[in-house]
């Protein structure tokens, strides 16, 4: 019988393979950049930002693979992309504890207005989905590990528009999307303003910094002071390195009220 008995597990291991479900890493924090093209980035990646990484800084490439970050990380438009906040957002967030991976999920578009992220919109320039693409990312991303907030930067594409008097709806409204999709209700989100170097832009900004009295655990990260790179829209690289560390710095404090709830 017992030899009988060792034989039925033998067989049932067989025929019934015991199946391994993949854990996500709570040590692998994930971070969605949206928004279009100074997300994206679109400064020179020249000197130091050629090799500018970290060794606990991912990001989510174009196939869906984990691969260490570096500039440019998105590619909404390959001609055109180059350095932009996020990445030394992600190394600023890497420092505050050495256990911890950070992962980026690019999913900036250039061009988009805020209208085309939301489900259903299209981008015809890029042929894109903007907001749909991003939620099939995210779900990618959360096999490997678990979100712990969102920048945003857009409103270059809305800035002359009547769009702005609505503005701040249309970005709550697609914040609590997120946050939905990410099932985090009280995820940080951080908006970031645009350039002060130009008066049109001048409308978004001020809208924006009425975010964080229209939802709770979002901030807003200044431009005080930024360059464009020539053309009056685009961070140059020296300027998106620093507004990422903007974004850290409010991404940290949102984390830090949160954490004390």
């Amino acid at each position: 019988m017992r030899g009988h008995s060792k034989y039925v597990i033998i067989l049932s291991l067989i025929c019934f393979p015991i199946i391994v479900k993949a854990q996500t890493d709570p040590d692998f924090h994930l971070y969605l950049l949206a928004g279009q093209s100074n997300m994206a980035g679109r400064g020179e990646v020249m000197g130091k930002y050629k090799n500018e990484s970290n060794a606990r800084v991912y990001m989510l490439d174009k196939s869906n693979k984990w691969v260490p970050a570096k500039h440019p990380l998105h590619f909404d438009k390959p001609a055109v992309t180059g350095v932009g906040p996020g990445l030394t957002f992600g190394i600023q967030m890497a420092k505050t504890n050495p256990a911890i991976k950070i992962g980026l999920v690019p999913c900036a578009v250039g061009g988009t207005s805020i209208n085309a992220w939301t489900a259903g919109g299209y981008d015809e320039s890029t042929k894109t989905h903007p907001y749909d693409d991003a939620v099939k990312r995210i779900h990618q991303a959360m096999k490997s590990g678990v979100f712990k907030g969102i920048i945003w930067h857009q409103g270059e594409s809305d800035s002359n528009t009547k769009v702005t008097e609505t503005y701040i709806t249309t970005l709550s409204r697609l914040i609590t999307d997120f946050r939905d999709v990410i099932r985090d209700p009280e995820l940080p989100f951080v908006a970031g303003q645009l350039g002060t170097y130009k008066d049109q832009y001048a409308g978004i900004n001020r809208v924006l910094l009425t975010l964080p009295a229209q939802l709770k655990n979002t901030a807003v990260a200044s431009s005080k002071g930024l360059k464009h790179k020539g053309d009056l829209t685009h961070f140059d690289s020296p300027s998106a390195e620093k507004l990422g560390k903007r974004y850290s710095k409010k991404m940290k404090r949102l984390q830090r009220v949160k954490n004390l709830k």
